[in-house]
Parts: C-alpha cells; structure tokens; sequence
C-alpha cells in the first residue's frame, strides 16, 4: 500500500485541490505575462488567497486583478488605437479589442466586470457594495482563467500582426511631500483603533474584517492592499452618513442594474441628483471635505482610489506616506461617530490628540488656490536669488546705456510707480510703501508681503466656473514668470562665466550688457505682477459679482497679460536674448495694466470689505 493510499478523503481531496491550483497557476503564468507582464506577482497571491480563511482576501484580490487587467487592456487598445477611453465600460465596448480578442471574449468579460447588468464585480467591490466573504471564490477563479486566456489570444494576435506590445509605465506620487499632514501611525494608535472599529457606528459591523484586515496590512506593511481596502470601507461609511442627513435611505442600497448608487462622486457633490442641498459637507466641515477632495478628486492631487482602481500606480511599490495619511484622516472620521466616554478616553491618548488636531486644521493642497499660491511664492523664491547672481562692474553696464534710447525704460518706471501707488490703496495696512517695488535687489518686506497674502484662507469648495477659469489664467501668468526668472538666473550665470574666460564675441558681450541693465527693469515688473495676482487671489470670489459684459472684459485683460508673460519668456530665453524687444512688450503691457486699474475693474477694487490688518 501506497503512502497515498493511506491517506484519508479528506486529505486526499485537499492534495489534489493544491496540486490543480498549483497547476493551473503555472500554466496560466506563461499566459498572464503576456498581458499583465508588470503585475505578475500579482497571481502567486491570488491563488493563495483562494485557498486563504480570511475575509477580505478574495475581495483584495479581485480589485487587484480588474485594476491590473483595465491597465492591461488599455495597453492592448493602444496597439490600435490612439486614445485610450477613461471608464473600463467604454474599453471593454471598443471594436479596438473586439478586434484582437473576438466579440464573444469581450461579451463575457462584460458579464463579469464591465456592466451593471452583468456581475459588475468591479464596480460593486470598488465603490464597497459587497460583504467579506459574498464574493464567491469561483468569480476569481474564473477571472484569473479569463485573464490567462486574453494572454493566449493577445500572443497569437502579436505573431500575427508583427505588432510590438507595450506597457504603459507606472505613474508615480510626486507630491509626497505636501502630501504629509498627520505623523506617522504607531502600534499604539494602531491598537485604539482596533477597539474603535467595534464601536464606531461608521462600520457597519458586516464590514468589521475589513477594518480589521486594514489594520493587519498596515502592520505587515502593504501599503497598497491597506489602503484599497480602507477605500472601500471609507466610501461605505460615508454612504451611510450622507443617506442619513440628507435623509434618502432608499440610497443605501447595494449596486443593482435597475437602481442609480451612490459613490464617491455624488457624496462628495454639492448637490444631489434632484438639485437639492448636500447636507454632508455642513455636516462634515470644510477641513474634512476639502482633504477627501484633495485625495480623490482634484487633478493635481493624488487621486488615489482613480489610479489604484484603474492600475496606473505600482501596487508593488505603493508609498506608506500615502497609506498613512488616509488611514489617519479615517481614524479621525471613526471618533466622530463613537460614544463621548468613548471620546474623552481616546483623546487621552497624546498621539491621537495629534490626529484630531492636525484633522481640524487641514487646508487644501492640491486645489487650484492652493496650486496658485504655491506657484507666486516658488516665483518669490526665485526672484529673490537675482540679487546674488555674479555681475560685471557697474560702470561696464553702463555702457550698454549708449547702445540704444532710455525714454521707453524710463516711462516703464513711471508706470510702475503710478501702479504701485494705485495698488497700495488695497494691501493691508502694513509698514510697507510700495515704492520700492523699483528697488533692486528686491525687498524683505515685499516678500514677507506676499508670504501674508498667500496665508489668507480662501474659500475652495465648490468654485464657481468663473472663479476656476481666472484661477487657470493666474496660474499660467505667475508659473510664466517663474520660468522668465529662472531663465535669467541661468543665462545670467553662463554669460558672466563667459564674460570672465573672455570667450564672448563682440556682439554677444554687447547684448550680455543690455540683459544686465534690461534686469534693473524686470525685476519691479516681475515684483508687481506677482503682487497683482495675489491680490487678485485673495479676492478672487468677488468675479461672482461681474455682470457678463464686465467678466469678458476682465478676462480680456488677463488674457493681455498671459501673453505678455508668454513673450517675455520667448525673448529672455538663452537662444533668443530680446532684450530691447522685452523693453518694448514691458512698456505696452504697462499702459495696459494702468489703463485697466484706473478703471477701478479689478476684483481688488470690487471688494466690498478690506484684507484684514497685516502687521509686518
């Protein structure tokens, strides 16, 4: 008798069963590198948990597969056409797909993941509909077989065509450090947290493993399956709150084909599908509305549950700065919604107190305020260098004095200092004459101006389309003058080391002269620009109040003012040196600017109430 033969059926089926699986797993390997050739060890892990006892295993395992398969369709879409559709819906639809997998293959895959009349596994595990452990085993099962078998086809499809199949490149979190709100998340949290779960009346308590397995990927450090899952359970939570103040319990349902659900993008909307009134924001509060707009929504922020469940972020390489943040905010969101012994005890916790604190006091980073601020003090910044660049002696300057006529740089700095003192009418009363904008280098206190303005708290959610729309064209005008800053800082830099090693022609050293003086000139120009769009920024609401006629108008002289910008960056760049031509574009946009204030139509001077005292 055989060692086999003395086994029991138990033990024999579950022999079998791992022999399949283990079989299965390596020939659907050589198949799965085909298609999914950047996330291959994704499968090992599949075929673990499909053996696993813990809950959120085969769910986790199945967002990971349709997020990597979505990016691997893509890729295939891309071998034909150019563009490739946002929503898996429309690219499992494409006749580009059709074409290299067969319509029947695709009109299964809509079956399982693409429609809401089908499975719609994705959809309803993303947006957090499904329990743990109501997801059938079979579904993955079969998706992972599926998957195999769009590798075959696409391998045959490439020896056919000659095709060269591609794979996108993963994008990456280049924001980190503005990411970074809360500290970092010890053990000690960890364990509140634990407790919190059971108590907070944000779980559903069919959703505890969940919770309860977030925990358990932060501890073992998976970062990317942490935070999938505490996406899911963030969107559930939420769902029940936003049902409950605004009183539509019919909306907490499950995805079903016949019925509109509520996701991320209606919670989180101003308004709700009948135009009344989304509750949710008053009752959530502008620091926890603007942070969940930051992560999910905003283009310039992380968008993390987009890039997650559509495969464009690395699961294997996902930043724990990420993870931690939302974890943080979510054990915040957990205590609103506990008993107040239950309060007064967690807040004893010194790291916890950090949590709740750091919660109430966030800003937005990543709104097109918040983008615009950064981009006037990076400019500031850049500025400020000019006074330590190397120069030639100033009496060598001065020849470059002889080389043409002052009367148009002279009139530049008369219009700037009539600017000016228009301007100083709608600054905060600070110790401050405006005047020496003229000063070069420029001003401790003009940087200390802006550094006042850009920490005025300015209202971001729910801006207006024409609020959004100034807000672009600002942003264009000071990013344009960083980049003129910066060009001159480094064509100033390489000239100057030519003018030392005498390696300069005679031409290039007479328009070397003329860059040096045309400097004295940008420098204040530079300087009031930035002051002019902050104090735009600081009243930016007040466009609102522009009839259509007066709005036109406005961003008529806006648009005047980009393309300046525009063409100044053209002639300060190192192989144009305009710089008699980037006196003559100054002297215009000047005229423009005065004529424009003077009309007392900037939405400085529309402001009904003044900036708040600003003591430098």
């Amino acid at each position: 008798m055989t060692w086999f033969a003395k086994l029991g059926l138990k033990q024999k089926k579950a022999m079998i069963s791992t022999a399949l699986y283990l079989s299965m797993g390596k020939c659907a390997g050589k198949q799965l590198l085909n298609i999914c050739a950047m996330q291959i060890q994704l499968f090992p892990e599949i075929f673990v948990a499909l053996k696993s006892s813990q809950p959120a295993a085969v769910p986790l395992s199945l967002m990971k597969l349709t997020s990597c398969l979505e990016r691997a369709l893509g890729n295939v879409f891309l071998l034909i056409g150019k563009e490739c559709p946002f929503l898996l819906r429309d690219l499992l639809v494409s006749k580009e797909l059709a074409e290299v997998f067969g319509q029947s293959v695709m009109n299964i895959l809509r079956v399982f993941i693409g429609s809401p009349c089908g499975l719609n596994l994705r959809n309803i595990l993303w947006h957090g509909f499904a329990s743990p452990q109501e997801i059938p085993p079979k579904y993955c099962s079969m998706l992972v077989l599926l998957t195999a078998g769009l590798g075959q086809l696409l391998k045959i499809y490439l020896q056919r065509t000659n095709f060269k199949f591609i794979h996108r490149p993963f994008l990456t979190f280049t924001q980190l450090k503005e990411l970074i709100i809360f500290p970092d998340i010890n053990d000690e949290v960890l364990s509140v947290v634990e407790e919190l779960i059971k108590k907070s009346t944000f779980v559903l308590k069919i959703m505890i493993p969940f919770w309860e397995a977030v925990i358990m990927k932060f501890r073992s450090h998976r970062y990317a399956d942490c935070i999938i899952l505490l996406l899911t359970q963030l969107e559930t939570g939420l769902r029940k709150v936003f049902t409950t103040v605004n009183k539509c319990p019919k909306r907490f349902l499950t995805a079903e084909s016949t019925a509109f659900y509520t996701t991320f993008d209606e919670i989180l909307a101003k308004q709700l599908s009948d135009d009344e009134i989304n509750h949710l924001p008053l009752f959530l509060g502008e620091p926890a509305m603007e942070f969940l707009w930051d992560f999910l929504n905003h283009q310039e922020g992380p968008r993390v549950r987009d890039r997650l469940s559509h495969g464009e972020i690395n699961v294997n390489d996902f930043p724990k700065e990420v993870t931690n943040q939302l974890l943080a905010f979510s054990i915040v969101l957990l205590l609103r919604f506990v008993e107040e012994d239950v309060l007064s005890v967690s807040k004893e916790n010194a790291s916890i107190k950090i949590l709740i604190d750091c919660a109430n006091c966030y800003c937005s980073q990543f709104h097109p305020v918040s983008q615009l601020k950064k981009k006037i003090l990076y400019c500031e910044e850049s500025i400020t260098i000019w006074p330590q660049l190397p120069l030639v002696p100033v009496e060598q300057i001065q020849e470059a004095t002889r080389l043409g006529s002052n009367s148009e740089a002279n009139d530049c700095y008369h219009l700037i200092m009539k600017i000016s003192s228009e301007l100083q009418h709608y600054v905060p009363q600070v110790d401050c004459n405006l005047s020496n904008l003229l000063d070069n280098p420029p001003t401790a206190k003009w940087s200390l101006l802006l550094h006042e303005l850009c920490s005025k708290r300015i209202r971001t959610l729910y801006c207006p389309r024409s609020v959004l729309e100034v807000l672009v064209i600002l942003q264009k005008i000071s990013a344009h003058c960083h980049l003129v800053s910066d060009q001159i800082i480094a064509t100033t830099e390489i000239r100057f080391k030519q003018w030392t090693q005498k390696t300069l022609r005679s031409r290039q050293r007479q328009n070397y002269l003329r860059m040096l003086n045309s400097i004295k000139l940008l420098s204040p120009v530079l300087q009031l620009l930035l002051l002019l769009i902050t104090l735009e920024l600081v009243n930016i609401h007040i466009v609102n109040e522009k009839n259509a006629c007066e709005y036109q108008q406005y961003l008529k002289f806006l648009k005047s003012v980009l393309q300046y910008t525009e063409n100044l960056v053209t002639y300060s760049n190192q192989e144009k040196n305009k710089w008699d031509e980037s006196i003559n574009i100054t002297h215009l946009v000047l005229v423009k600017i005065w004529a424009f204030t003077d009309k007392k139509q900037m939405l400085m001077h529309l402001a009904k109430k003044s900036p708040n005292k600003i003591i430098l």
